[in-house]
């Protein structure tokens, strides 16, 4: 017979987070605070000003928004649990809440995969098939595409979340990590893993592999399209809105992969954490940047909302 796990019977875990370097807990408080602060501000900005100025009211800008919508959710899972436990000496977080961090954490992880997909799809359209873009990209259809992420990830984070959760933990629980996420609360385990760790690598290469090559794919695409093109201006949009794409998915699938499809030997668990705090802090925090720098729609947009263009 199998011990009934020790963490949900006391009822908690602790998250050790950065405890291995406490002297730098307080100026990871105010770093995480500040990037944290700008993922905020900066995703708010991009959905209010995407409802507010009808421009903006385009396929693009759609999905731009449940972008950064995601984001928003998805730091908002684990930041604020991380700036508690660096502030103050109590790291725990209750066995319910660690239950609930980790499903959001994955399916909201999940969902953003397949939303960098759609939105690859959407600059496919605008590029390759411009004739045919208001038809291919009909906003019942978009908001088909944008469902589907979501429902993609809550329904493949279900399955995660109870597997993980069936597993029984053993001994100690202390998870080697600043929240809760599979390969860590596996490591507490005292039985055999491996047939947890097979589901995770198949299901995170379907969900970073797959739609990876399926954005690859769809710029392969567009690279052809653009050598072909004429117009200096055509060229000039095209590269300000598929390279600022093209970066943000670089800043959010690279460190993923370093975190769920490398060998575990090859990284420590220090390097894990920091990679993890990449892509859950700084990455979500630079999306408004990269989109709206530069961004002549964006620009145009906010001198129109504050009635610049008006006096102009």
């Amino acid at each position: 017979m199998m011990k009934k796990n020790n963490a949900s019977s006391e009822g908690y875990f602790v998250l050790l987070g950065f405890s291995n370097w406490p002297h730098l807990e307080l100026v990871l408080f105010v770093v995480i605070l500040m990037f944290y602060l700008m993922t905020l501000v900066g995703n708010l900005f991009i959905i209010i000003l995407s409802y507010l100025d009808s421009h903006l009211h385009t396929p693009m800008y759609f999905f731009l928004s449940n972008l950064s919508f995601l984001d928003l959710c998805y730091t908002t899972s684990s930041i604020p649990q991380l700036l508690v436990n660096l502030w103050g000496p109590e790291k725990t977080i209750s066995y319910n809440g660690c239950m609930i961090q980790l499903y959001f954490v994955l399916a909201l992880g999940t969902a953003e995969c397949v939303l960098l997909v759609m939105m690859s799809y959407d600059r496919y359209a605008a590029v390759c098939r411009p004739l045919h873009y208001t038809v291919l990209m009909h906003p019942r259809f978009c908001h088909m595409l944008a469902a589907a992420s979501w429902v993609s990830g809550f329904t493949t984070s279900a399955l995660h979340s109870i597997f993980t959760f069936w597993v029984p933990l053993c001994g100690h629980r202390q998870v080697d990590h600043f929240f809760c996420e599979v390969p860590a609360l596996l490591r507490l385990s005292c039985v055999d893993t491996r047939t947890n760790e097979l589901t995770l690598m198949v299901m995170s290469s379907i969900f970073v592999i797959v739609p990876l090559m399926l954005i690859l794919s769809s710029y392969g695409a567009i690279a052809q399209a653009v050598l072909r093109m004429q117009s200096t201006t055509g060229l000039q949009k095209v590269f300000g809105t598929c390279g600022a794409h093209l970066m943000v998915v670089s800043l959010f699938f690279i460190p993923v992969m370093c975190i769920y499809l490398l060998p575990s030997s090859g990284k420590s668990q220090d390097q894990g954490k920091f990679i993890a705090l990449f892509y859950t802090v700084v990455t979500p925090s630079l999306n408004p940047l990269i989109y709206t720098l530069r961004n002549k729609d964006v620009k145009g947009a906010v001198k129109r909302l504050i009635g610049w263009d008006r006096e102009m």
